[in-house]
This record gives C-alpha cells, structure tokens and sequence, in this order.
C-alpha cells in the first residue's frame, strides 16, 4: 500500500483527509503528523485534501497515525494505490459527495433542525424551547469542542474553535441559549460552505485528472500480424505503441510513429487552435485526436506523464505558501490569545472596578470572542492563491506557488531569450555560399560536425543536407564549443561549425567574406561558418522567424507597465533585426554568463522576470526573481522554472502577469473585508448595538464573502 521514495528509506503514505477544508486544518494535521514518532516530510494541501508523509511503522503503526486524525475530528482514507502518482490517486480517492451527505452536512442539518424546532416551540411551551436551544448549541458545539481540545494537547489551545466553544457555551450559562444556538449554526454554515468553496477549487484539478482516458488500443504483432486490443491505459509501459483513433484522446505522452492528424491540446496546454502533427511528433496524453488515425509510441509511464506531472506540480504550489499568508499565520497566532486575553479583561475590569454589570460585560466579552475569530483572515490569502494556481493550470499556465505569484504581480522588466522563445525555435537554412568546392559538398561536411547535436541550428543544417541529397562523410569526436559552435573530425581533419565572431578570433575574415556576412545578418540571419581551422570553407545562413503572436503579446506587456528586454546570444545585426521588428529593447552577443549578469543587471531593486526554453538559460532562469520556461510540456518546462507556459506562445507570459497581479487584489480586497467587518462589529457590540448572534457575521459573513471573492478567479480569462 505504500509507496517508496527515491529520496528516503521509509515509505510514503498518501491519504484524502475529508474535513480538511481549511488553512486552519492543514496546520493542525502537519502538527499531528510532525509530532508523530517516526514520521517525516509532512505535506499537506487543504485544497485537494490529500497528506504525504514518510512513516518509519516500526516506531508508529500506520493505523495509529489515522486514529489521531479521526480524534481531531477528521476521516483519513489512503489512497488505494499511492505508487501509482498523483492523477491516479486523484482518480481512486477522491470520489465526490453531496455536502448533505457529509459529516459536517449532517451537523449543519442536524442543528438546523433543533434550531427550527425549538423556535416552533417558542409558540407553543416557551420552557420546551428553552432547551431545544441548548440541545442545538451542544449537538452544534460538539465536534467544535472536540477539535478545541486535540487543539490543546497539541500545544495550540487558541484556535478558532476554541474561541467560538468558549463563546456558546458562555451564552448557555448565562441565560443566552437562544443566541447560542443561533451563533454555533452560522458558524457551522460557514465551515460547511468554506468547505464547499475548496471544493470548487480541488474540481479543477480532478478534472485534470479525469482528462487522460481509461482504456487504449494496444498494438500487437509484426508485419501484417498486427492485431489491436484495448487495455487499461494504466497498464501502459515505456515502448509500447498505441492506436489513437480520430476523436479519441492519447492515453499516454509519446512519439507518433505514422499518421497525420491535428490534435486538440488545450487540455493540457490551453491552446485553443487544434496543432497540426506527423512522424517524429510529441503527443500528450489527454489530447483529443480530430481527424486521422495516429500510431504513438508510448515514451512515458502513465503515474509520469504530463497530466500527472501538473497535477503534482499544481498541488505542490498550492502547498506553498506566500510571503503575505506565512505574515498572517504568524500574526494570527498572537492575535487570537490576543483577542482572549482582552476578552477576558473586558468581561473582569467593567464589573470589578467600574460598577458595570456582570451580565452585561460578560455578554459582551462572548461577542468580542466571536468578532475576533481569525478564520476569515487566515483564509484570505490561500483561498485566492489556490483559485489562481487552478485556473492557470487549466489554462497552460503552471505557478508553483504563492510565493512565485506575489513576485510576479511586482515583477517590472521581462527579459526574454530569442530563439525558440520570441521565434518559432525552427530555424531555416536561407542561403549557402561555398568558398571552397560546391554547396552541396558545403553542406555535407557542416551536416557531418553537426550530426547528434540537439541545438536547432544544427537540426537546420543537417535537415538541409538531407533535402538537397548531401553526402554525410564519416565523422568522429563531436564536440561542443560552448557558446561559439561545434568540432568533429571529418576526413581525417579538424572541421568547427561556429559563430563568425568565433572565426574571426582563430583568423582575420577576408573583407569579401566580411561583407557577406554583413549583408546576410543585417537582413536578420544568423550566419555560421564552416572552418578548417583557421581557414573558412563556406557560410550558412538561417533565419528563424519570431512567433506570429510575439509582437502582440509584447505590446500586451508594455501595456501592463513591463519594460520588456531581449538577450541573445546571437550576433548584434541579427539581434537587432529581430528585436527591432517586435518592438523592444536588445542585448546581443551574450554568452550563458553574460545573460546572467544581464539580468542582474536588469533589476535595479526591482524583481525581474526571465523567460527562456529552460535549458541553455537555465542559469540566467535560476537568477531571476521569477523564472518562466517556454514549451510544450517538456520535462524541463515543468521542472526548471518558477512557472511554465506549457502552449509555447509568448502571451501566456502577459497572462501570468496579469493573473498574478489580479490575485494579489483579491488578496487585498479579502484582508480588507476580513478586517473591516470585524472593526464595524467591534464598535457595534462595545456600543450595545449588536449582540452574539450578529457578531458571529463578522467572522462567518467575512468568510463568505472572502471565499465568494476568491472563487471569482476560477473563472478568470485574460
């Protein structure tokens, strides 16, 4: 039942914790489990319920772990088949249920009714409703109770419950059943849509993980043997191949090995337009197949693939916290015996030493208790960080975290790398001009020092080659030579393939060649020179085209107020040719660590943004207050960076922006609502203008209205 870490020798256990529904609850949980003898590593997420640990059962047995969880009022169920990632836990755990059929609905409902019947009987024998009150404040209170005391044993005896416990069960003793029980049902309604709100936000990611289908077509045999059976997509291995049908989704991420066919993508990139797609293609599993039949090799494991990869990087980010909650959880922890204390004195001085009535005061000393509930509070931040992380995701944005989603809303200056970010990444060979033999016999010998190399200007040229029918001669020792070219040893010489800077440092260009070169990159190429060293061969030019939507997408940031900066490691003319036709700033001729002290550079105090393809910027990315991987899907887009633009267009980066920076107002918008309700029902209740039962609201009302506000994010369109 336990799944085993690469990176501890203990087991770890994954469960869904039903009630868990708050901030609140995954701070007592990650208590309980790092209390736990022999448990580590606690991480929870209250937006998608589910608690990962390692558990040593040798010191605690697994059974014991899940009897303290129930004790605090919670139902852990471990995931049938925790080794099998995270879409399939999704898919085994979390089956969804009515909040009626709920144990907090049940509660709701229960005390709703005693609450009704004993305001029926207020009509009929006043002494009879007396007690339904009481009867609605303890069926109420109790589970409230129970968690206030875990809360103790825990060593946090201020939490939320204790304080509403407190609250009605000094409304009781004091005569003011009626209140009570109106208090401790409002509460609990609260809770119940508090949990409903999560709710909403945890169905965007199981819809994530409903995407992939269940079953595929396996393909069988050899020759004309080949035979189709369909079989669970999870019992899918790395080599395989599938049929993917017209209509159909791809049960897995892989290869197409035959077919042609535009796939629908969105749901796992958000690109709306169907992408056309052949041999040599990478395909997601979840994509939807429109027309023709495509055959696929299966690359990736099924608990691997990139369903399953967002899915675990989406609740990771929900599990971090921001900047701006991690200040809330601290300041509520002072803020609650806080609000005890001075609820305590409140009900204590007035009597004791002004005359005042003990009723009176200690009336008001309960309101205060419930006024100064936290859970509003505690709940701004997370709640609109956990909508925004879900509605980026299913949209191809991937924010990993509420830290990163802070930053960017502050984030000024963008620098962006050039190829395969602002252009197509598909570089064409434009021009050849032999200084020596034919070009053909030009492009053979530069084809041959660039042959296994995964850079997009060798894949132009060796693509090249095989289109006019180059010959390819024997070539051995390939190597790069990081940030001029490459070198292999073709023909029994030392040929490179580098940058005319390069070039010119082994020996003086001619002037004739010069001027070529000029011309060539003045008009946006880059041009490469094949060299005996130091003897030039021929040139190559290629030309990759930025992407149709970069300028756009530019003039959506400089709209935002960002100063958007190129960094290139290519040639001057050429950079400027690119960057002048998008409209924005350059730095050309940039090697990796020029890039990285660009960027430093770039910031003056204020957090900036690099947006590279996550492989050759990695270090500039690493050095950036937010780094932003570009592709589609690939392992580094969703390892490397801060966040990721999984559909390869430079609007996603403008949408991040904006959505980041729309969440850090709801932030505001809810601190603000948290706070100001309750500083109108403080000086209301001081006054004697409003009572118990009212100033629940400031804590119920504002927890509504905070979860109403958050929620709006789900629907967010750029």
């Amino acid at each position: 039942m336990a799944a085993y870490s690469s990176k501890s020798s203990t087991p770890e256990y994954c469960y869904r914790v039903e009630g868990m529904d708050c901030a609140e609850c995954a701070s007592k949980i990650e208590t309980v489990i790092g209390k736990t003898p022999g448990a580590r590593n606690p991480q929870v997420v209250f937006a998608t319920q589910t608690l990962r640990f390692h558990l040593d059962e040798s010191v605690t047995p697994r059974e014991q772990v899940e009897a303290r969880l129930r004790s605090l009022g919670y139902q852990p169920t471990l995931q049938s088949a925790p080794g099998e990632g995270q879409a399939a836990g999704l898919e085994h755990g979390d089956t969804h249920r009515p909040w009626h059929a709920t144990r907090q609905g049940h509660g709701v409902l229960l005390t709703g009714a005693l609450l009704a019947a004993a305001f029926a009987f207020g009509f009929l024998e006043p002494r009879l409703a007396q007690w339904g009150y009481v009867a609605a404040t303890l069926v109420g209170v109790w589970p409230l109770a129970r968690k206030a005391w875990a809360g103790v044993r825990l060593g946090n005896p201020f939490g939320i419950n204790t304080l509403v416990t407190i609250a009605a069960i000094g409304a009781v003793v004091i005569g003011e059943a009626p209140e009570a029980a109106v208090v401790v049902f409002l509460f609990a309604v609260g809770e119940l849509l508090e949990g409903i709100a999560a709710g909403r936000a945890r169905a965007g990611i199981k819809a994530l993980a409903a995407l992939a289908p269940k079953t595929a077509f396996l393909l069988e045999g050899e020759g004309e043997d080949i035979r189709t059976r369909e079989v669970p997509a999870s019992s899918l291995r790395v080599g395989q191949v599938v049929q993917v049908r017209p209509g159909g989704r791809v049960p897995a991420d892989g290869t197409i090995l035959s077919g042609f066919s535009a796939l629908d993508d969105s749901p796992v990139t958000g690109e709306s337009v169907p992408v056309s797609k052949g041999p040599g293609d990478r395909v997601f599993a979840g994509s939807i197949n429109t027309d023709g039949v495509l055959t696929v090799r299966v690359d990736k494991d099924p608990s691997d693939n990139t369903i399953a990869r967002i899915i675990h990087l989406v609740e990771e980010a929900q599990g971090s916290k921001a900047p701006t909650a991690r200040f809330i959880d601290r300041f509520s922890r002072y803020y609650t015996p806080g609000v005890l204390a001075i609820a305590t004195l409140i009900a204590v001085v007035p009597p004791l030493f002004l005359g005042g009535a003990w009723h009176e005061w200690l009336y008001k000393a309960l309101a205060l208790l419930l006024i100064g509930c936290p859970c509003a509070l505690v709940l701004s931040v997370p709640a609109a960080i956990t909508s925004a992380i879900s509605a980026g995701a299913r949209r191809g944005l991937l924010i990993k975290g509420g830290a990163v989603l802070e930053t960017l809303a502050r984030v000024r200056t963008v620098a962006f790398d050039k190829t395969g970010t602002l252009t197509e990444g598909r570089p064409r060979v434009t021009d050849v001009v032999a200084l020596e033999g034919s070009e053909a016999e030009l492009l053979g010998l530069a084809a041959a020092v660039e042959q296994g190399s995964s850079h997009p200007l060798a894949k132009a040229i060796v693509e090249k080659a095989d289109e006019v029918g180059a010959t390819l001669p024997p070539s051995s020792d390939q190597q790069a030579v990081q940030g001029k070219g490459a070198q292999a040893m073709v023909q029994g010489r030392t040929l490179v393939v580098g940058s005319p800077r390069y070039a010119a440092e082994l020996a003086p260009l001619a002037a004739e060649v010069a001027g070529q070169i000029e011309a060539m990159e003045l008009q946006g190429k880059t041009v490469v020179v094949l060299l005996n060293p130091p003897t030039p061969l021929g040139l190559i030019a290629l030309r990759d085209e930025p992407r149709p939507d970069a300028r756009e997408a530019l003039a959506r940031l400089e709209g935002l107020g960002v100063r958007c900066v190129m960094l290139t490691g290519d040639n001057a003319r050429t950079g400027r040719a690119v960057a002048e036709g998008l409209g924005l700033e350059v730095r050309a001729e940039l090697m990796p660590e020029d890039k990285l002290r660009a960027v430093g550079e770039l910031g003056q105090g204020r957090p900036v943004a690099m947006v590279g393809d996550g492989i050759n910027d990695a270090p500039a990315l690493a050095r950036a207050d937010v780094g932003i991987a570009m592709g589609g899907g690939t392992d580094v887009a969703l390892e490397t960076a801060d966040a990721a633009v999984l559909r390869g267009s430079v609007r996603g980066v403008a949408e991040l922006v904006r959505l980041s920076r729309g969440t850090m107002r709801v932030v505001a918008q809810n601190i603000a609502f948290a706070l100001g309700l309750k500083a109108v029902f403080l000086a209301t209740t001081l006054l004697g203008v409003t009572g118990l039962w009212p100033a629940v609201l400031a804590d119920t009302g504002a927890t509504a209205l905070v979860t109403l506000n958050a929620l709006r994010l789900l629907r967010w369109r750029y």
